[in-house]
This record gives structure tokens, sequence and C-alpha cells, in this order.
């Protein structure tokens, strides 16, 4: 062919042709190409989302490792109160020491994180208290707590035992 021939139409339409399975093979490529930036979003959200659940996890199994622990002293923190409550008013030398010992422990497991529910002349709290038994209000208001029986704890804002009272009646 020469330059000042024209192409025939067969040779136009196999241009035209070639020219259209090129363009379909380009949008299939950029489709192809949109689908994976899709998924490495995904995926890269999907790995942070569990970077940060990890995390929080992590966090939750430190402020809760010592829960075994702390609740196994609480017989230990009943037997000290009962013993304070047995050792009376008076100052003497096993009060005394049973006071430190008591401090002492509290001190250790208070920087641990463990708190004390001594709920006496507040509200009622289902989440924090168990109500053994109910009395006569006297001169305390209806449905707050008149005398603990065991005290209460929480780990961490975290009920790790509640405490046993006995509420006020509603008349």
């Amino acid at each position: 062919m020469t330059d000042n021939q024209t192409p025939s139409q067969e040779q136009q339409d196999t241009e035209a042709s070639l020219e259209a399975q090129l363009r379909e093979e380009i949008e299939s490529l950029r489709a192809q190409l949109e689908q994976l930036r899709m998924d490495s979003l995904r995926e890269r959200a999907d790995l942070e989302n569990q970077r940060k659940r990890v995390a929080r996890e992590v966090e939750q199994a430190r402020r809760f490792a010592n829960e075994k622990l702390l609740g196994e002293l609480l017989p230990v923190f009943d037997s000290l109160d009962a013993g304070l409550a047995a050792a009376g008013e008076q100052a003497s030398p096993l009060r005394d020491g049973l006071e430190l010992t008591y401090r002492q422990l509290l001190k250790v497991a208070t920087d641990n994180g463990l708190s004390v529910v001594d709920p006496v002349g507040q509200p009622f709290n289902p989440e924090h208290h168990q109500a053994i038994t109910q009395a006569d209000p006297g001169d305390a208001a209806p449905g707050s707590v008149l005398q603990v029986f065991q005290k209460g704890y929480l780990l961490n804002e975290r009920l790790l035992r509640p405490a046993l009272v006995v509420v006020a009646r509603h008349d």
C-alpha cells in the first residue's frame, strides 16, 4: 500500500476490532486494579481492627491478671475483719497487730486495683450488694443498707464479690 492509498475496509474493521479488544482489556484491568485496591483497603482495616482488639484484650488481661490471687485473699480480709471485731475497741498489742496487718494487706490490694464495698447507710445497689434479709428501718431511709455481714470487693471497677447486706424495709 502506498502513502496515498486508503486502507481497505477489511483493514479498518480489523483495526477497529483490535482497538475494541484493547479497550475491553484496559477496562477489565482497571476493574481488577480497583478490586485489588478495595481488597487491600479492607485487609488493612481488618488488620487495624484486629490490632486494636488485641491491644484491648491485652489491657484487660493486664488489669485483671491478679483477679484469682486477690479473690483468694478475700477470706483473709474476712478473717482479719472478724479478728478486729472480736478484739474489741480497746487498744491492745493484738488489736494493733491485726490493724497493722489489715492496713498493709489492704494497701497492697488497693495498689493492685482492689477496692472495698462497705455500704452501711448507702442506698441498696443490686449491682454491688446482695441482700440477705430486710429489717425495720428505724431512723434509716427505706431501701438503705442497715448492716454489712460481709464486705464486697471491686477489682478495677468490676465486681469481684458482692457485699452481703441487711436492707431497710419499705413500709
